[in-house]
C-alpha cells in the first residue's frame, strides 16, 4: 500500500512517497513559509499561500500516483505563528487536507524513530524554524529538547552577519548542553545540505549523503568556505538552491554550536528523518 506525507516546515514543504514501508522517493518545494516570524510573530500572506498551493501540487502528486492516502503535518513555523490556525484553514481550503500541527516533543520523537528505528542513539534536528535533540538509551528517551531556533529564523535575527550568528545560537542552544556520549545522526535540511557540500556534489544525491560522517573539523572548514562567499556563489559552487545557500550560514553554526554544547566530535547525516517517523506513527509501516 502507497501512502503520501507533507512535511509543512519554515523554509520547505517536503513529500514523502512510500511503499509497505519503504520510501520510493522525497520531493522538496522551497517555500520559506517561516520568513519574518521572528520579528512579525505571525506568517506573511504571500508565503502561506506558497506553502497551501505546494500542499496541493504533492497531495495531487501522491494521487496520481497511487497513495492511499495523504497525511500532513506542521512544525515549528504554524506552531509558533500567531495566526497558524489561519494557515490550517487555508490549506484545508486550497488542498483539501487536514494539517496536524505537531509539538517540539513530537517533532523530536519522529524525528528519532525515522532515522533510528527502534534503536538507541540521538538526533540532531536543525530545522527551519527548531532545532530538536533526542537521545534513546536502553529502550527509553533519556533526553528530548526543542528549542525555538533553527536557520530561517536565525536568518531573520542575524542575516549573514557571522558574529552575531554565532552569539545567538550559543544563547539560543545553551538549553541543549550536556555531554551525550552515544552515536548521533544530524537529520533535516541543515545536515544533508551539509554532508553535500562536505562532498563537493554538484547535484545532490541522497545515497552518498546517508550515512556521511560529518567530524566537527569538518564542519568547522564548511563554515570558513561559506562565509568566504556570497549566497550566490556558494549555489553556483554546489548543489545548492539560492533559498538554502542563503540560510545555510547559520545552519552550519547552528550545528556546530550543538556539537560543541554536546561535545560530540562527529555526526552521522541521515536521509531518514521525521517524515519516515510521522509514516511510522500513523500507520505502523
Amino acid at each position: 500500500m502507497k501512502y503520501g506525507v507533507i512535511d509543512i516546515g519554515s523554509n520547505s514543504v517536503r513529500l514523502l512517497m512510500a511503499s509497505d514501508g519503504k520510501t520510493l522517493y522525497k520531493d522538496l518545494q522551497t517555500t520559506r513559509l517561516g520568513e519574518g516570524l521572528a520579528l512579525t510573530g505571525n506568517l506573511g500572506a504571500a508565503a502561506m499561500h506558497r506553502s497551501a498551493f505546494a500542499v496541493r501540487d504533492f497531495k495531487e502528486q501522491a494521487l496520481r500516483e497511487g497513495a492511499a492516502e495523504v497525511f500532513a503535518f506542521a512544525t515549528a513555523a504554524v506552531r509558533s505563528a500567531k495566526n497558524g490556525s489561519d494557515f490550517v484553514r487555508l490549506v484545508k481550503d486550497t488542498a483539501g487536507l487536514n494539517v496536524d500541527v505537531i509539538s517540539g516533543e513530537e517533532e523530536a520523537a519522529i524525528g528519532l524513530a525515522g532515522a533510528l528505528g527502534g534503536a538507541d542513539g540521538g538526533i540532531i534536528d536543525v530545522g527551519g524554524g527548531s532545532t530538536e535533540l533526542t537521545v534513546r538509551v536502553g529502550g527509553k528517551i533519556v533526553r528530548a529538547a526543542s528549542v525555538d531556533v533553527g536557520a530561517v529564523r536565525l536568518y531573520d535575527l542575524c542575516g549573514r552577519d557571522r558574529q552575531k550568528l554565532c552569539l545567538t545560537a550559543r544563547e539560543k542552544l545553551r538549553p541543549l548542553q550536556g555531554a551525550c556520549d552515544v552515536p548521533v545522526c544530524g537529520i533535516g535540511g541543515t545536515a544533508t545540505s551539509l554532508g553535500a557540500l562536505a562532498l563537493g556534489l554538484m547535484r545532490y544525491d541522497p545515497r552518498k549523503v546517508d550515512a556521511f560522517v560529518l567530524t566537527a573539523d569538518k564542519t568547522d572548514e564548511l563554515i570558513e568556505w561559506i562565509f568566504a562567499r556570497s549566497p550566490e556563489e556558494i549555489a553556483r559552487q554546489s548543489c545548492l538552491p539560492l533559498r538554502r545557500a542563503e540560510i545555510i550560514g547559520g545552519g552550519a553554526v547552528l550545528i556546530r554550536e550543538s556539537m560543541r554544547l554536546l561535545s560530540l566530535p562527529q555526526l552521522t547525516v541521515s536521509e531518514r528523518d521525521n517524515l519516515e517517523g510521522y509514516l511510522l506513527r500513523r500507520t505502523g509501516q
